[in-house]
């Protein structure tokens, strides 16, 4: 495409909820009712069930994906701590956000009546099950989308549109009877297929968890890992065999992301964290929760 997305599918919206929808609903209250969501209050937000509640006149919704995976690879000395691919270059809200308002305006461009509102990762948008139901990939055990391109290492937007599209096949599921992500995860995490316990989850403590320690049976097992988690995905096989190098630049590693020591990071200052992390999105994690992240991963080396 000329605004350079890697996977595209659309998904028409009746009025009212499909059976796939009236599952995902029921999926996402039995997730919510076992407490999975930890502190982030917002996943409960009624309108995350029902996209029409997000936007009453959609009628379609037109999904994305961008891969954003780099072929480099982080040492295994301990003295460094690991952060998630995702984190490593430009913060992708913004690349993803100048192409979807490009397309946005574009569509509304076609005609007076026409409505259009994108999202990527900033509203409540169930954005897994619409980018499956747009043909783009399925949801995997990890919780992932997981594409046949690019395997996971993809980010997700939507636009949601009073237009009435063509709706593409959604996808089938392939991760077959392969557990590598759940038998890998350290801290139990994935308690079943398709279901994250956040708080047992390495990626949420060390990007939303706001407290000024963290849970013993977390940090006890970080093994270097100081802003999110990339061990479910770099298991599995998909990703092995798929994964191909990004052509969109922002993505590029900024300088010490692949490899950031463990001890500058526990003595991190607020303007070593402004130099560090500009129009990142790691900015998330402030200067004390970094300090935090890093004490706990040096402190469970010495305790190992």
């Amino acid at each position: 495409m000329a605004l350079g997305f890697h996977r595209f599918g659309t998904v028409a919206v009746p009025p009212e909820a499909t059976e796939p929808e009236q599952i995902m609903q029921v999926r996402l209250q039995q997730w919510l009712a076992e407490g999975y969501q930890a502190d982030m209050a917002w996943m409960a937000n009624p309108k995350r069930q029902d996209i029409r509640q997000v936007m009453p006149e959609v009628r379609s919704v037109i999904c994305v994906a961008l891969n954003y995976y780099t072929p480099h690879q982080r040492p295994n000395d301990p003295e460094y701590g690991k952060i998630a691919r995702y984190g490593w270059g430009r913060d992708y809200h913004r690349v993803m956000h100048k192409k979807l308002k490009q397309l946005t305006l574009w569509l509304q461009s076609q005609g007076e009546d026409i409505t259009a509102r994108y999202y990527a990762d900033t509203g409540p948008v169930q954005d897994k099950f619409w980018a499956q139901a747009a043909g783009l990939g399925w949801v995997a055990k990890n919780g992932n989308l997981i594409t046949r391109d690019y395997g996971s290492w993809v980010f997700l937007g939507e636009i949601l549109t009073t237009l009435d599209l063509p709706p593409s096949q959604p996808h089938s599921h392939h991760c077959g009877t392969c557990t590598r992500c759940l038998d890998a995860c350290p801290t139990d995490a994935i308690r079943s297929a398709g279901v994250v316990d956040a708080s047992r989850c390495i990626a949420y403590h060390t990007i939303e968890n706001r407290e000024p320690t963290l849970p013993t049976t977390v940090a006890s097992r970080l093994h270097n890992w100081v802003a999110g988690c990339d061990i479910c995905q770099d298991v599995c096989p998909w990703n092995q065999r798929f994964a191909q190098p990004t052509d969109v630049a922002e993505f590029a590693p900024y300088p010490d992301n692949v490899a950031p020591s463990l001890e500058e990071l526990a003595s991190l200052s607020e303007a070593d964290w402004n130099q560090r992390f500009p129009a990142s999105a790691l900015r998330r994690i402030k200067p004390a929760m970094w300090r935090r992240n890093a004490a706990a991963a040096l402190k469970g080396q010495s305790d190992a």
